[in-house]
């Protein structure tokens, strides 16, 4: 069947796997379904190479770590964020996230959000080119989080998912047989700690953050096949240093590994290298660690790497750059990233840009857009600063 469907799902496979068949190494990149849970939907972690796991907290933070609510200045607060994806290549793909969080008490914070996908207008045809219908695949997750303080250095937070993903809308049929939507449900664990140190003689903090994401059950769009949800394991620190009352600068870096197996190397069906990625979820948290057909070397390629600097002038207007990179036989994801932001009292807006190494790239001019309302304010010293 030729349809736009068809088109679409090539695209998002190769904006997510970009070169990896002129990789000089084998390439053998990690495929999961609804990659839109791993694109970064914020214009302040959009503009610092997609951290997010030790930043200081925001009304995003729900994304990258709802650890992190523990400590944020406000008792309360909303963001919403939009974002044109592949506009490059396709006019209609946007992912728009809204997220909110109120604090119970001084220990406690609760939030959640509502990520969406939405994969344009696709007209679905018959073999002989002859319109069935139109359709708008489209996919979301909605969450909901509990964050809290377990000392004035240290949180926790865990955070359930429901996960629902509609290409077809029943139209489509793959073998003779009847595709459906998929649904997921998947849990976060995260942790945050932060604390207030010294840098010559000038105040800093410096923060960590750990987060096991998308911990869930596999997504099925037909009656006979199963796919992994993109389980992911971020590791982060942050360091914030004051260089004087009215400059401030930061400096993040993340750490990602899909939990997801990997591909082994097969030859007529059979396996030759590596290990059965058609494996249970318990199975394959564990298994992603030490399953990759290449050994310890190809584990340590499946390792994204993200980098990312704030500047803050009186802490009413922001600079941002970072870089994101991801292994050629991975999926060759490289780009930088600058961004800027602005706040007004409790208003909030940012933005950022995005450029990928290569030409004719997928994701070049990349841009998002966030704006968020902070709703009163936080007494005490238990509160990020990194």
């Amino acid at each position: 069947m030729k349809n736009r469907f068809l088109t679409i799902s090539l695209i998002v496979l190769f904006a997510l796997c970009s070169k990896t068949l002129f990789a000089q190494d084998r390439s053998n990149p990690i495929h999961t379904v609804v990659p839109f849970l791993t694109i970064a939907p914020d214009s302040r972690a959009g503009g610092m190479g997609d951290v997010g796991a030790a930043t200081s907290p925001d009304a995003f933070s729900s994304h990258w770590n709802a650890a992190k609510f523990a400590f944020i200045d406000n008792n309360s607060g909303v963001g919403v964020s939009y974002l044109p994806w592949l506009r490059a290549l396709v006019p209609d793909i946007n992912i728009a996230l809204l997220t909110g969080f109120t604090r119970l008490d001084e220990k406690q914070v609760v939030s959640g959000s509502l990520l969406y996908s939405s994969l344009g207008d696709i007209p679905f045809t018959d073999i002989s080119g002859n319109l069935i219908r139109n359709f708008k695949p489209y996919e979301f997750a909605l969450d909901a989080a509990y964050s809290r303080l377990f000392s004035e250095k240290l949180s926790g937070a865990v955070a359930f998912r429901f996960i629902y993903s509609n290409l077809s809308g029943g139209t489509y049929s793959s073998g003779g047989e009847a595709t459906k939507a998929g649904m997921s449900y998947a849990a976060d664990i995260s942790g945050f700690w932060n604390n207030d140190i010294s840098i010559m003689e000038k105040k800093a903090n410096l923060a960590f953050g750990l987060v096991f994401s998308n911990i869930g059950s596999k997504m099925s769009y037909s009656d006979s096949h199963s796919s992994f949800i993109p389980m992911n394991l971020r590791l982060g620190s942050a360091l914030k240093v004051d260089l004087d009352t009215y400059n401030s600068i930061s400096l993040a870096i993340d750490l990602n590994k899909l939990l997801v197996p990997t591909p082994p190397l097969k030859s007529n069906d059979t396996i030759i290298a590596g290990r059965n990625d058609n494996v249970s979820v318990p199975l394959a948290l564990i298994q992603s660690f030490y399953d990759a057909p290449g050994g310890f070397k190809e584990e340590m390629r499946e390792i994204t790497y993200s980098t990312g600097v704030e500047y803050w002038y009186n802490n009413a207007f922001a600079l941002r750059t970072g870089y994101f990179r991801e292994h050629e036989t991975k999926g060759n994801r490289r780009y930088f990233t600058l961004g800027a932001g602005f706040k007004f009292n409790s208003f909030n807006l940012d933005f950022s840009y995005l450029m990928p190494r290569g030409q004719n790239h997928p994701l070049a001019r990349t841009l998002r857009f966030s704006m968020s309302f902070d709703i009163g304010s936080v007494s005490g010293s238990n509160k990020s600063k990194a």
